[in-house]
């Protein structure tokens, strides 16, 4: 038995926005509870993110349609205590991790 070596990169592609349906991520999410794009459910499945062919880990805050991530700006805080981030501007792909090996993937056209 062979084991298939895919990646998401190599995954069906569900392009153009807005982006409907159970397995494709939102076109903008963020992790901050405050903001008006967090949304507990979906980022309790868990959301890949590439970001300009690079799988990122440290995303704050992505937007697809508009082609940026927002970053942590190493370990600086603003003056109430919150991370210090950076807008980082490229183009964002999008995944459910819990769709296993060969998910759909949410990007711009």
């Amino acid at each position: 038995m062979t084991e298939d070596n895919t990646t998401p990169e190599s995954a069906p592609v569900a392009s153009g926005t807005p982006n409907t349906g159970s397995d494709v991520p939102p076109d903008h999410l963020a992790i901050n509870p405050r903001s008006p794009f967090f949304d507990q459910d979906k980022l309790q499945r868990g959301v890949g993110i590439r970001f300009k062919g690079t799988v990122r880990t440290n995303v704050e805050e992505y937007s697809i349609s508009e082609g940026w991530v927002r970053v942590q700006a190493g370990k600086t805080l603003d003056r109430k205590g919150n991370p210090l981030t950076v807008k980082l501007m490229g183009p964002v792909e999008a995944w459910y991790e819990d769709l296993g090996e060969n998910p759909p993937i949410a990007k711009k056209d």
